[in-house]
């Protein structure tokens, strides 16, 4: 995700891995609505929806008289602006194939195996984004006969995305703040043969037995996450794992236990499985000097039964690039860098948070009349419901700083500061055509700036011309206005407001009557008094301003910007 998006930026990249070849399969696999907008963005989400599994409904089982019973069905997705409403499920093997693919149309390839050794900083060039600061020994695993097995690399900044047991992080003597759980758990993919009746649905399962959950897959596959008792996996002397006392017939016999009355029966084969035990930590910090980052598992671990370890390590990455290319091209200080560490560490300590919630309702025992103090259906439903927005996603908000600015909310009432900015029909005004905003913001490092010009354009171009002047390289103009057809004509529009024909749309209905027209009131944008609306490169809303304040935009840019 890093080296796919900073080439998209046109950044030198160099990205290294230990492993001889990408994952064949298993690992990480639910893409979560957000992060399919996100891919999206970066023009991979038609091959993810393609090639995945799209997971819509929750069906949730609990005790019955003679075994589990189904207790409800509910929407997989409780956030009401997903573009995408489901879940993507796809092994992560393939998922990589997809950043692998277009890193190669970029002319970048990962070189394998390879492992750094020796990482240091020259202190006399730390704070200096044009200068190598950074020096990196890579050992060649496997070098070409007659070649060194030892390279040395100088670079501007160095990213360590090398997971849960980072070498980077522990270089620089960084702590994993948190603790690790009881609860030990097992996973098994295969192509099930069974009568149970949600097994293409997301299932949660609590029996007399222990809880389980089902994810359908790509084709015919399914995952199970297996409940298990922690002396049967865990090695009592170290505290392990020992994986040689569990093996994947072993989950599946546990599995079956809690799907009584419903009966598996063993796979032809099982195409990927492994255990764990749950840990909550987050890293102290998430840079050193500015130089050197972390992202993804080397600075946060938790469970995965929420699906949120792949898309926050992916989101990551994706808060942290457009600010390096912007340092890279000279256009924003280091101190721009900061904000990194802020947003996303923030995140990671609302999703620990959350997950002792989640792990807890998972791991925990149903509620009977025996067991009083159990989790009962309604309490799981409600912080399932609840939490749509963040396991989404969709209601991930950041704080205000430098690129996020609080100020103004009521321009624009429903486009929330610090979120992503919503999905929403436009209707380009040169031919007609109906497009969805979020197509409009690609992430190719630039800001869009949207000015909904409400029921004038009179003015707007003296009081842009000179924002423009000045930033006019890092962001991109967007247009829509409020009039309705037929009086609209293009012509009327400023120059500094379309800088191409297809940079100006209208919020009407298309042809058929049938898409867009509500783009302001949806957006809560007076149809009368337009506003400005400034997105980041990531896709995130970092301030509004009324139209009759463009030094608000000026003063937002300056803030950060060279």
């Amino acid at each position: 995700m890093c080296a796919n998006a900073l080439a998209k930026a046109g950044v030198n990249v160099r990205i290294v891995d230990q492993r001889a070849d990408k994952i064949p399969a298993g690992q990480a696999d639910g893409i979560q609505p957000r992060t399919i907008e996100v891919f999206q963005s970066y023009g991979l989400a038609d091959r993810l929806l393609k090639e995945g599994n799209h997971m819509h409904m929750a069906a949730f089982y609990n005790p019955g008289p003679n075994g589990i019973q189904l207790t409800d069905r509910v929407p997989d997705v409780t956030a009401p602006t997903a573009r995408y409403p489901f879940e993507v499920t796809l092994h992560q093997g393939a998922i990589e194939a997809m950043f692998l693919d277009s890193m190669k149309s970029m002319g970048v390839e990962v070189s394998r195996p390879i492992v750094p050794t020796e990482l240091s900083l020259n202190e006399d060039l730390v704070g200096d984004p044009e200068a190598y600061a950074a020096r990196v020994v890579l050992t060649h695993l496997d070098p070409p006969k007659g070649k060194s097995a030892t390279e040395i690399v100088h670079a501007k900044f160095v990213v360590g995305t090398d997971g849960a047991h980072s070498w980077v992080r522990k270089r620089f003597d960084i702590a994993m703040e948190g603790s690790q759980t009881e609860y030990v758990w097992g996973v098994v993919d295969m192509i099930p043969q069974t009568d149970f009746p949600d097994i293409r649905n997301k299932s949660v399962i609590h029996s007399e037995n222990g809880t389980c959950m089902v994810i359908p897959r790509e084709s015919d596959i399914v995952r199970l996450y297996i409940q298990l008792e922690g002396r049967d996996a865990v090695d009592a002397s170290s505290g392990r794992i020992d994986k040689a006392r569990m093996g994947p017939e072993k989950l599946l016999e546990v599995a079956s236990k809690s799907f009584h009355p419903y009966t598996f029966q063993k796979p032809e084969k099982f195409d990927w499985w492994t255990i764990y035990i749950i840990g909550q930590r987050v890293a102290s910090k998430y840079s050193v000097a500015d130089c050197v980052f972390i992202a993804g598992d080397a600075c946060h671990t938790h469970s995965p039964k929420a699906g949120q370890g792949m898309n926050a390590s992916m989101n990551d990455t994706h808060n942290l690039a457009w600010k390096l290319a912007f340092v890279l091209r000279g256009w924003a200080g280091l101190s721009l860098l900061k904000t990194y560490e802020l947003e996303r560490r923030n995140y990671a300590q609302d999703l620990i948070n959350f997950d002792v919630q989640w792990a807890h309702l998972f791991s925990g025992k149903h509620r009977t009349e025996l067991n009083q103090d159990g989790i009962s259906h309604e309490d799981f439903l409600k912080v399932f419901q609840t939490f749509g927005g963040f396991t989404s996603g969709i209601g991930i908000r950041y704080e205000e700083s430098a690129i996020v600015n609080y100020g103004a909310q009521p321009c624009a009432r429903n486009v929330l500061i610090g979120q992503r900015m919503p999905p929403q029909v436009l209707i380009r005004a040169a031919d007609f055509r109906p497009f969805e905003l979020q197509d409009l913001l690609p992430s190719n490092a630039l800001f869009k700036l949207l000015v909904f010009t409400g029921d004038s354009t009179e003015m707007l171009e003296a009081s842009l011309d000179p924002l423009i002047k000045k930033y006019g390289h890092a962001l991109q103009v967007i247009t829509i206005v409020s009039k309705r057809w037929p009086g609209f004509s293009l012509a009327d529009i400023p120059a500094v407001l379309r800088p191409h024909w297809s940079r100006v749309f209208c919020d009407e209905k298309d042809a058929r009557g049938t898409q867009g027209g509500d783009a302001y009131a949806t957006f809560g944008i007076d149809p009368i008094a337009g506003a400005f609306v400034s997105v980041r490169p990531d896709g995130y809303v970092g301030m509004l301003a009324p139209l009759g304040s463009p030094g608000a935009l000026a003063s937002y840019f300056d803030s950060f910007m060279q």
